[in-house]
This record gives C-alpha cells, sequence and structure tokens, in this order.
C-alpha cells in the first residue's frame, strides 16, 4: 500500500530586513516631522499676531526643553566628545536659537501658508545642493527634475504673493534664510556621532545660553502680560512637542533615511500649513498659492531623492 504524500509546512513568512525595518521607521518619522513642523508654523503665526512674540516664543522653545534634557546634556557636556567644534556651531546655528528667531521674525510679516511654502520647499533644495557640495552626493535626473519643480513653484507663488501682498516680503525672504539654516542642521547632523535625544539636549542647551543676553537686553515681559492659557499651550507646543519630539523624530528620520530623504516630510508641510491656515487662522487660499502647491508637492519628493536608489 503505497504511503499517501506529505506536505511540505508552510514557509514561514520571511522577516522584514534591517534595511527595510530602517526605511520605515524613518518614513514614520519623517511623516510625524511634517506633522509637527507644520502645528508649530501655525501655532507661531497665530501667537506673534496676538499676544506673544518672538522672544517670547523663543524662551519657550529653547529654555523648556534645555531644562527638561538636563539629564542627557549633563553627560556630554557643552562640547560632546568627538563632535568638532566647528561641525558644534553648525547644528546650533542651523537647528538652535538662530533659526528660530529667524522664522518666527518672518512669520510676523508673512501668513502662515507662505512659510509653509517657502520654508519647506526650500529646505530639500538646499539639502540637496549642500549634499552635493560637502559629500559629493549624486543629483540623479529625477531630483534635478524635482529641484526644477521646487524652483519653478516658488516662482509662482512669489509672484502671486508680491502682487497681493507686497509688505510679506520681509518674512518671505526670513523664510528662505530659515530654510537655510534648518538645511545645514540637517547636513551636518548627518555622521556627527550623537544619537538624536543627545542633539536634541546639546542643540536646546546652546540656545538656552545664547537667549540669555537676549532676555537681559530686551526681556520677555509678554510671557508676564499675555493670558495664561496662551502662554500654557505655547509652552507645550513650542516646547515639547517641537522643541524635544520634534527634533528628535527628524534626527531619527536623518538617521535611517539620510538627509536628503528625510527632507521628503517637507513635501506634506505646504498642504498641512496652507489647509491649517485656511482653517484655523482664516487665511484665504489664493490660486497661486495653489497652483505652487501642485508644483511643489511633488517637486519635493522627488528633489528629497525618495525614489533614487542611493541612500543620500
Amino acid at each position: 500500500m503505497s504511503s499517501l504524500p506529505t506536505s511540505s509546512p508552510a514557509p514561514s513568512p520571511s522577516p522584514i530586513s534591517p534595511e527595510h525595518r530602517a526605511l520605515i521607521v524613518g518614513a514614520l518619522a519623517a511623516l510625524i516631522a511634517a506633522l509637527i513642523g507644520s502645528g508649530w508654523q501655525l501655532a507661531s503665526r497665530y501667537a506673534v499676531t496676538t499676544t506673544l512674540g518672538p522672544v517670547e516664543l523663543a524662551v519657550m522653545r529653547y529654555g523648556i526643553p534645555a531644562l527638561l534634557l538636563m539629564p542627557l546634556w549633563c553627560k556630554t557636556g557643552l562640547f560632546p566628545s568627538g563632535v568638532p567644534r566647528g561641525r558644534l556651531a553648525l547644528l546650533v546655528l542651523g537647528g538652535g536659537l538662530p533659526f528660530g528667531l529667524v522664522a518666527l521674525a518672518g512669520v510676523q510679516w508673512a501668513p502662515a501658508a507662505h512659510m509653509g511654502m517657502l520654508m519647506a520647499g526650500s529646505v530639500p533644495l538646499f539639502a540637496a545642493c549642500g549634499g552635493w557640495w560637502a559629500w559629493g552626493d549624486k543629483l540623479s535626473g529625477s531630483r534635478i527634475c524635482g529641484l526644477a519643480l521646487v524652483v519653478a513653484g516658488i516662482a509662482v507663488f512669489g509672484a502671486g504673493a508680491w502682487q497681493t501682498l507686497a509688505s510679506s516680503w520681509r518674512g518671505d525672504v526670513l523664510f528662505v534664510a530659515a530654510a537655510l539654516l534648518w538645511s545645514v542642521y540637517s547636513l551636518a547632523f548627518r555622521g556627527c556621532g550623537l544619537t538624536p535625544w543627545q542633539g536634541a539636549a546639546v542643540v536646546n542647551l546652546w540656545s538656552a545660553l545664547l537667549l540669555l543676553p537676549l532676555w537681559a537686553v530686551w526681556g520677555a515681559p509678554l510671557l508676564v502680560s499675555a493670558p495664561w492659557r496662551d502662554v500654557a499651550w505655547q509652552a507645550l507646543g513650542q516646547g515639547l512637542v517641537a522643541g524635544i519630539l520634534g527634533l528628535v523624530v527628524y534626527t531619527v528620520a536623518i538617521n535611517r533615511l539620510g538627509a536628503a530623504r528625510a527632507a521628503l516630510s517637507a513635501a506634506l508641510v505646504p498642504p498641512f500649513t496652507a489647509l491649517g491656515a485656511a482653517l484655523l487662522l482664516n487665511e484665504t487660499l489664493a490660486y497661486g498659492t495653489l497652483a505652487a502647491l501642485a508644483l511643489v508637492m511633488p517637486g519635493v519628493a522627488l528633489a528629497s531623492g525618495a525614489f533614487g536608489r542611493s541612500r543620500g
């Protein structure tokens, strides 16, 4: 009597490779960074047009995280081991107080939608060019096409915005400058040897120290005169969400995806901010803004290198 054929056991599903796991974690971190970045822009615009000013926001943005992250920077110190002084200066310049003051000053003069469009659109442009110059990253055809779309979108946006809101040009220029600073941080963090939490601790500590002379000269009187609810909400949004969580998740995205691919999160910030500004701040969505969004969003996605093979 012939024996019945035995069926072989079903193959177990192959586990996710470390490379794929890193991509998934990096993509989630980039998405969270986009949501936090958009929320920070909306909260900052609301604050400086109602009850608080840039210095007050900067105090909460960097002072609160510096206090909460004290156990970390007590271990790393002001000058973390293995991080050159020049690179440390670039980290603080691009991710700390100078970046924050430039962006917060800009949002006094220009709407939140401008902030989302110009900062988010310019970051991958500067990051790609800086990666090519500093690290020798190759610019594929798709990335060059994406950069061209970003430039075209910003040009369309600028033409429409300057015709309708000529007074916003100061804020628009500062937003581009802030984008340049943030791209400097992205490139400087690459390979610096710090963990995301260590980076957040050191950047916020140095920013808080740089705030002391500003506070001594100008003070922060609106922290006392503003309604306590406004101060509490901004302390939560600026200090905890943007100051700690935002910086950490973005550096996680940099570590997992690379500086250029981490900038993919910027593709989501313009629509998030524009929609939030229209719904929450009663800002008008002009046709020029919508046309620029249609160009910048796919442009940022391509320029970030997210669809390339190399990690950049």
